[in-house]
């Protein structure tokens, strides 16, 4: 499949559109979550808005250069966080990603404990399985009507990735689980008190309304995809009921620690990958 797009330059002038252009192909991407709209550490940024065949992305694309690295930055739900998690165009934006030429992203996002017992508040879980609860409302898959592909998923994250997040938070001091589940459900609403008991006792981890179709899609697209999941509230079987309002105040005290994180992992992703992710679809295809 030739993930093929449209690219075009917002207003900056030829100088600075020679420049973007000489970046490409970009090596890595980053989905900024909620309260994380921030593309600051930047260097020489542009934007880049990509016309795809599922059409538009959720904002524009912002590339240019983080540690001697291409990077490009992408708001999934769009700067002012106007596109609820059920809403996003998740085909367009990795499309757009894959497009600009990106092998390796990395996606911070909020999320709710399940297990308050050993997963607090701003910690960071690198989990390593996803349960999907999507209920198939989402669409997540390139291929409809033309070859028929069958994605390998049982390890829906890259391996590589989660090595290197999980290092990446241990030498900066923070506390980090390396596995965990991560429930995804539809969204815009929270669960139910019945439905997060149940996800509480299944064992399950965190739960979160965008790792899915997100990891699913990068795995077709050929491209290495890590979660970063920070707990901000305890769900609703916890002491006190989850609203949007304290899972943006959680993650306002913990911004620069999820920024710092994703930052410093720059440094510590290997030029080569040592995973399978990037053909994980040679014979997927029949």
């Amino acid at each position: 499949m030739a993930f093929e797009a449209k690219l075009d330059f917002v207003p900056i002038d030829r100088e600075q559109k020679e420049a973007i252009e000489n970046l490409l192909p970009i090596e890595i991407g980053l989905f900024g979550g909620s309260g994380n709209y921030d593309s600051d550490v930047i260097e020489n940024p542009a934007e880049i808005k990509i016309f795809t065949p599922f059409g538009a992305a959720s904002d524009n694309f912002i590339v240019g250069e983080v540690k001697g690295r291409s990077f490009v930055f992408l708001a999934r739900h769009a700067r002012g966080h106007t596109i609820p998690p059920h809403a996003i165009n998740y085909r367009a934006n990795i499309w757009g990603m894959k497009a600009l030429g990106v092998t390796r992203i990395i996606s911070p996002a909020a999320c709710g404990s399940l297990q308050p017992d050993t997963i607090k508040l701003g910690e960071f879980v690198i989990g390593d399985q996803i349960f999907d609860r999507t209920f198939g409302t989402r669409k997540d898959t390139f291929f409809e009507g033309g070859p028929i592909a069958h994605l390998p998923f049982a390890e829906p994250f890259c391996t590589q990735l989660r090595e290197v997040a999980i290092d990446t938070a241990a030498q900066l001091n923070y506390k980090v689980h390396n596995t965990g589940t991560y429930v995804c459900i539809n969204g815009p609403r929270f669960s139910t008190r019945a439905e997060s008991m149940f996800y509480h006792k299944q064992g399950f981890d965190v739960i979160g309304m965008t790792a899915y179709p997100e990891a699913a899609l990068a795995r077709e697209a050929g491209i290495c995809f890590v979660n970063i999941s920070m707990p901000t509230d305890y769900d609703v079987h916890g002491e006190e009921h989850v609203t949007h309002e304290a899972v943006l105040a959680t993650m306002a005290k913990n911004i620069e620690r999820v920024r710092k994180l994703t930052f410093e992992m720059i440094d510590n992703i290997p030029k080569k990958p040592s995973c399978d992710c990037q053909a994980a679809m040679k014979g997927g295809l029949f």
